[in-house]
């Protein structure tokens, strides 16, 4: 039964992360490209937004499935005892140091997603802004997604790290 439940957690977390990255690249690499030329500036901002709203539901849930997921994949290996977290030397194998690696990027990649979605996201979107400061929120937004993108593949890579041993 673990090996089953060790599984379908695994599919779980794969296809959550997929959800996230994917829609991440979707709106990066099709959809703002797309919507930039969406004129009048009024509906363009209105898509903008819509897609921001909806992807954001979709990505958080995303998330904490990733997160639950996560934390019942690294009970069942047994890296979530107090004799292997608290063991110094532990954290210094391959596959302690992939661990380390990887929650450094989950945590990085949960505050960027936060940023991003309730502080420059919606600032970005703000039409009491002045066009000046209103452009100005749009980069950091759309440079904190990018960012936030890199840091997905990056915690990829150390995903990948730890599931073959480190």
């Amino acid at each position: 039964m673990a090996g089953a439940l060790y599984h379908a957690l695994v599919f779980l977390h794969l296809v959550a992360a997929l959800v996230w990255l994917g829609g991440m690249f979707f709106l990066g690499l099709v959809g703002a490209p797309v919507l930039r030329r969406v004129e009048p500036a009024e509906v363009r901002s209105r898509l903008f937004h819509d897609l921001g709203v909806r992807f954001r539901a979709v990505g958080w849930g995303a998330i904490g499935v990733l997160l639950v997921s996560g934390v019942a994949i690294l009970q069942l290996r047994g890296m979530l005892s107090w004799t292997t977290l608290s063991d110094p030397a532990w954290w210094g194998t391959p596959i302690g140091t992939a661990l380390a690696w990887k929650l450094l990027a989950v945590a990085a990649m949960l505050a960027m997603s936060a940023w991003h979605d309730f502080v420059a996201g919606p600032r970005a979107g703000r039409r009491a802004l002045s066009p000046e400061k209103r452009d100005r929120a749009r980069r950091r937004s759309a440079f904190m997604a990018r960012a936030n993108t890199a840091m997905g593949l990056l915690l990829i890579y150390w995903a990948m790290r730890l599931a073959r041993g480190g």
